[in-house]
């Protein structure tokens, strides 16, 4: 049986616009034709670096997120700015983060944190450690810099000490590159 799988927006309302994200409730026709609802969380996407550095380590952040009432240890990674080169970005972001440049960037691949309701998009990086210029966090910052190698962050996934999404996703992806491709 050959399925349709497309929604086509009707109309749209916006309960709510923020500083990082919005809130849209669509119309939407369904496949057999039906009117249904859709909430929909716009979000401009983010990006995620593993960064290594000559010893075979990762950077990682610690930080309180406060929606998850809690700190996550983290791949670095950051907020894309409305219209942003996601390559732009992390250099930023692993700048701003770690307070080292980011050379040899390669792109991994992406990553849909929610698909059922978010629009987020994160860009994922693997990079290696170039020059120290000094950490230079948002105002609304406060992160603790460390250093895991690639078994102890996987480790520490397993563990459920790592929770983050783009983290484990990118952890894994990186373990398979480094598998597949470093031999």
């Amino acid at each position: 049986m050959k399925h349709k799988l497309h929604e086509k927006q009707i109309s749209y309302t916006y309960p709510y616009k923020g500083r990082v994200v919005n809130v849209r409730v669509d119309e939407a026709e369904i496949a057999n034709g039906s009117i249904v609802s859709r909430e929909v969380v716009e979000h401009p996407g983010g990006v995620c670096i593993a960064m290594e550095d000559e010893e075979g380590r990762f950077f990682m952040v610690s930080q309180w997120r406060y929606a998850q009432e809690r700190v996550l240890l983290e791949f670095p990674a950051g907020k894309l700015e409305k219209g942003e080169d996601p390559r732009e970005a992390i250099l930023r972001e692993a700048k701003e983060e770690t307070g080292y440049e980011a050379v040899d960037l390669e792109e991994i691949g992406e990553f849909v944190p929610t698909g059922a309701y978010g629009q987020e998009l994160v860009h994922l990086y693997y990079a290696k450690k170039g020059d120290y210029v000094g950490q230079h966090l948002d105002e609304d910052e406060d992160v603790v810099v460390s250093k895991m190698t690639l078994d102890e962050i996987i480790e520490a996934i397993m563990k459920n000490e790592i929770i983050d999404g783009k983290t484990c996703v990118l952890a894994f992806k990186i373990r398979e590159r480094k598998r597949n491709y470093d031999k």
